[in-house]
């Protein structure tokens, strides 16, 4: 069974015992978390889709980990100008496991 989410603006296909890194969510690791906004829930052949949502499918998962990404550099430049700039950013995660998929 899968069931297609919606977390951070983002969708990720998740099936139960996967592993993810979403946006970061808030909570405590260990915290049970439940996703209400499932777009999509399906078993073998048998696939239910939603207008936008499934009505009454729900995904939980359990909270693992909030850490960061690796720091990736922005360079910007100028040739010719005596311009340049570098910056760096870490994007925050939530490492999740999903635990169960509840489909109506």
């Amino acid at each position: 069974m899968f069931a297609v989410i919606e977390t951070g603006g983002k969708q990720y296909r998740v099936a139960q015992g996967q592993v993810l890194k979403v946006e970061l969510l808030d909570g405590a690791v260990g915290d049970t978390l439940t996703f209400d906004h499932v777009l999509m829930v399906g078993a073998g052949a048998e696939v239910k889709i939603g207008r936008p949502y499934v009505e009454g499918a729900t995904v939980t998962a359990e909270l693992r980990a909030l850490g960061r990404h690796p720091k990736i550099r922005i360079v910007k430049f100028r040739r010719r100008k005596h311009h340049q700039k570098q910056m760096g950013h870490r994007q925050h995660y939530a490492e999740i496991a999903i635990t169960g998929i509840g489909a109506p």
